[in-house]
């Protein structure tokens, strides 16, 4: 096991995104408190690589991610393809976002290892990788960039100075920002697995790819397409130390289409539950389809699929 903490290890990502700023289109400012905020997708114009970065910084680079050829309906859709070999920590500990950061009229959705080290989350009781780190990077989905009450909310909660914390930005309605949300395809299956009660300690190693959807005009479409992408066109492995009736009694609870509300596409849900995400069905969100390779038994289960049609309805039209 690497010796760095997780938000070392995001750090040293953030300081190289800052390095190149310049040819990832970001933009990185000092709030008057001395926060570092590197604008990825906000005022600054941000990019691809941009939104890989922020990818890596929120697996606390515990994850490779890169974009691989593919295609939708013979349109060709580059797929975000991310693997790690310490998927607990890189995906729940760090990736997930679990940090609803509300202060005045800002709201933004936290994600990255600043999480393992605020630590308060109940998913911490059930997972490693909760740390008390002397630095704290963070990654924010959101259309305003942080300001120095935000810093202070989050140093109270940290435990740290405001020159020890790194913040990245963007809305999803931006590449980056959309980047980085289809790269949590091996993140939904596994929080999904922890909301059926499956030991995630088994999970030795992840893969996942989804497609990477058009930026969309306005948050709420990109909200849309980013989660479709997962719901109906992420596939998934996960390298597990389980027996296969562990597998098979599991395995047919995960995919996408194990909820009753597979099928539609999240905006319409979405709006259907009066714009309340967590009125909706939180057994939809998991990738179309996740595979089960036993390192006990050398057998692969696989189950659910990906559906190609539902994607192009999100995307295309």
């Amino acid at each position: 096991m690497n010796s760095l903490l997780l938000n070392e290890r995001a750090l040293r990502v953030a300081e190289q995104m800052i390095t190149d700023a310049a040819v990832l289109r970001i933009a990185v400012q000092r709030t008057s408190a001395g926060g570092r905020i590197l604008d990825c997708g906000v005022q600054a114009e941000g990019g691809i690589r941009a939104g890989v970065g922020m990818a890596r910084v929120c697996l606390s680079d515990l994850g490779d991610v890169t974009l691989v050829p593919g295609e939708i309906g013979g349109i060709p859709c580059p797929q975000v393809q991310v693997s790690t070999d310490d998927p607990v920590r890189a995906c729940m500990a760090s990736q997930y976002a679990g940090w609803q950061i509300k202060v005045g009229k800002f709201f933004a959705v936290g994600s990255g290892p600043m999480r393992a080290g605020y630590g308060k989350e109940e998913l911490f009781e059930h997972i490693s990788g909760k740390e008390q780190a002397p630095v704290a990077v963070g990654v924010l989905e959101t259309r305003k960039l942080p300001d120095d009450a935000v810093i202070a909310y989050l140093c109270e909660k940290l435990g740290l100075a405001p020159t020890q914390v790194v913040l990245l930005a963007a809305p999803t309605a931006s590449q980056a920002g959309t980047l980085q949300v289809v790269a949590r395809s091996v993140e939904m299956a596994l929080h999904k697995l922890h909301e059926l009660k499956f030991d995630l300690a088994t999970i030795v190693s992840g893969y996942g790819a989804a497609p990477l959807p058009p930026v969309a005009k306005d948050d709420l479409a990109a909200m849309g397409r980013v989660n479709d992408a997962i719901i109906y066109g992420g596939r998934v492995v996960l390298w597990v130390r389980a027996d296969d009736e562990e597998i098979a009694a599991v395995g047919p609870k995960v995919p996408s289409a194990a909820s009753p509300d597979h099928g539609a596409l999240f905006r319409e849900l979405f709006e259907r539950s009066g714009g309340d995400f967590y009125k909706m069905d939180p057994g939809l969100f998991s990738p179309a389809q996740v595979a089960f390779a036993s390192l006990k038994s050398g057998r692969t289960h696989i189950f659910g699929k990906p559906e190609l049609d539902t994607i192009c309805r999100s995307f295309y039209e």
